[in-house]
């Protein structure tokens, strides 16, 4: 008597085994549950048929014989959990779906049987009573006991058998009873039909669910393996990606000093200088989105004043608006303006708006401002390009996304810029927003609560240092495993007067200084291809050369040995090389040119 999986009306699967075992479960604490009150049933009618003159010794014996029974019933059901705990339920559902049903069947028959005793000698009241209370625990079951649809049927055949003894409990009314019992007793197994479908239905469902979640959480596991697997190939990648554009820069500007003599070369190394700005860009967007998914970003809230932000925009992006064409106004708040915000996630995200909006700007300009709204500053940038149609602007923000407009314009990009504004403003609690007009432009806004100025401090950031730089003096010491990086270097540094040796490995550099090189300033990539960690070598040089200055040059931006280095006091320079930044630092490390 095993369930029966294709159960009648049953549209929506069959339960597993495990399914079946959970309702054949909930079958048998309703069958323990009925058995447990008959006891007291026996009883209470036994005292009822006593006081109306009938003999009571029958009902009392037949509500005491099921204790011995609960007994034996409590026994089944501590060995039954015993072996659910050991045995599948594949093993566990046959053996124990008989054992139920031939438990059913005895409590069915054993109902049955406090009809039989109570004939010859009862009221028709009585009998009438019995009966009714009968039929409401027939129907309580059918409600509940369905669960397992053989359990009832077993119970319900031992049950209605006490139909064939109502010509003898209502001997002058059985032509009327029996049709109406017989009538009620179909209606409640059509109940309990119902009812199984019912439960089947309920544990088909929450199987289902439970497979949907478990393949949901199957899947988000393995999404969040990937994020972590591309995260980590990028970090790891990154070195790699930023050695070819670190080398273009610096023989850029290694043939800008070679060639002052020659005006048209100008134009071109301009050219030249905003594509490796571009890539660059294009790289520091897409690891800056690969730390935010990761959640590697720390935030560091903090005041950040708007007038010096809007500054280092303009500083910034000056050089790529001229270079285009394009006018890049800039309408700074008052100079106490401040908004509470991570900086370099502000910085970020309003960096890549202005820079999105001169990619795809071919005429007229780009406008950065800011305006107060309550307790809030809402940044602006408004260009007059070729704007994002309506059906388009609910992706705009994701990563990869570029509107159909990129197409025609034959300009850079790569969807990553809003991609990381949106999780730069995710980050910080911030809003942000846009609105465009088709043909004729858009604005890009973010808004920041605002808070008190700060302290007034020196402006100690400067200003961008001209191309044309003064000449050094002195020796250095470059360690890079790429030789195309350190041709350029050779270029670079030899066009600004300095003394250099190269080195592919710590045993070449060290090698330099056992032949009497004596370095003033040692620059040490941190990605070594002999395996060495760079800012060890950079520590045994140093340690060598304590007159020496040092510095990392890496393109690396998570590796543990650079936040060492920089949590040290060492200077850390990230690959593409800022060149007036270069240039500043060893002019402050070697000695001065001589006049």
């Amino acid at each position: 008597m095993t369930p029966n999986t294709k159960a009648p009306g049953h549209a929506h699967g069959a339960p597993s085994a495990q399914g079946w075992l959970l309702l054949l479960e909930a079958s048998f604490a309703r069958l323990r549950l009925g058995m447990s009150v008959m006891p007291a049933m026996g009883l209470l009618f036994g005292l009822l048929l006593g006081w109306q003159g009938g003999q009571a010794m029958p009902l009392l014996a037949w509500g005491g014989a099921y204790l011995p029974v609960l007994l034996f019933v409590g026994w089944g059901h501590r060995q039954y959990r015993r072996e659910r705990a050991l045995r599948p339920p594949e093993v566990l559902l046959p053996p124990w779906t008989r054992r139920v049903c031939y438990l059913a069947l005895v409590h069915g028959v054993g109902v049955s049987l406090s009809i039989a005793l109570s004939l010859g000698h009862a009221s028709y009241e009585f009998m009438l009573l019995l009966h009714i209370t009968l039929a409401g625990i027939l129907a309580a079951n059918a409600a509940q006991m369905t669960a397992t649809l053989a359990v009832y049927r077993m119970y319900f055949v031992g049950a209605v058998g006490g139909l064939a003894m109502i010509p003898w409990a209502f001997p002058a009314q059985w032509p009327f009873v029996l049709p109406m019992t017989l009538v009620m007793a179909a209606v409640i197994y059509r109940s309990a039909m119902n009812s199984h479908r019912f439960f089947v239905r309920q544990v088909v469902l929450e199987e289902r669910s439970r497979d949907l979640a478990e393949r949901y959480r199957e899947a988000s596991d393995a999404a969040e393996a990937a994020l972590a697997e591309k995260n980590r190939f990028l970090s790891t990648a990154a070195h790699d990606l930023r050695q070819p554009v670190h080398a273009m820069a610096l023989l850029a500007e290694a043939i800008a000093l070679q060639g002052q003599d020659h005006p048209h070369i100008g134009p071109l190394l301009g050219q030249w200088r905003l594509s490796m700005h571009s890539l660059s860009q294009m790289f520091d967007a897409l690891l800056d989105l690969s730390r935010i998914e990761s959640g590697t970003v720390e935030l560091r809230p903090a005041p950040v004043p708007l007038a010096h932000l809007f500054d280092d925009l303009r500083h910034q992006f000056v050089t790529e608006a001229t270079a285009r064409g394009l006018a890049l106004r800039m309408r700074p708040p008052p100079a106490h303006a401040t908004v509470l915000a991570d900086p370099a996630l502000v910085r970020q995200s309003l960096a890549n708006l202005v820079h999105n909006a001169l990619r795809y700007t071919l005429r007229g300009g780009v406008l950065v401002g800011a305006r107060q709204r309550g307790g809030h500053w809402r940044l602006e940038v408004w260009d007059t390009g070729e704007g994002v149609a309506p059906q388009e602007q609910a992706a705009i923000y994701q990563a990869f996304y570029r509107p159909q407009s990129a197409g025609h314009l034959h300009r850079e990009g790569h969807g990553l810029g809003l991609a990381v504004v949106a999780r730069c403003v995710a980050l910080m609690g911030a809003r942000q927003g846009m609105a465009s007009r088709p043909g004729r432009g858009s604005c890009f806004w973010i808004e920041l609560p605002a808070t008190a100025a700060p302290a007034l401090a020196p402006d100690a950031r400067g200003t961008a240092a001209p191309r044309t730089w003064p000449r050094l003096q002195g020796r250095c010491l470059v360690l890079d495993d790429d030789p195309h990086v350190l041709r350029a270097w050779s270029a670079l540094l030899g066009g600004w007067g300095i003394a250099l040796r190269t080195a592919r490995t710590p045993g070449e550099a060290h090698a330099h200084l056992d032949n009497g090189f004596a370095p003033q300033a040692i620059l040490c990539d941190q990605h070594l291809s002999s395996g060495d960690s760079g800012f060890d070598v950079l520590r045994a040089l140093l340690e060598r050369c304590p007159a020496a200055r040092g510095a990392m040059v890496s393109g690396e931006f998570d590796s543990p040995a650079l936040h060492e280095a920089d949590a040290e006091g060492y200077l850390v320079l990230r690959k593409p090389a800022d060149v007036d930044a270069l240039h500043a630092v060893l002019a402050q490390w070697l000695p001065p040119q001589e006049t």
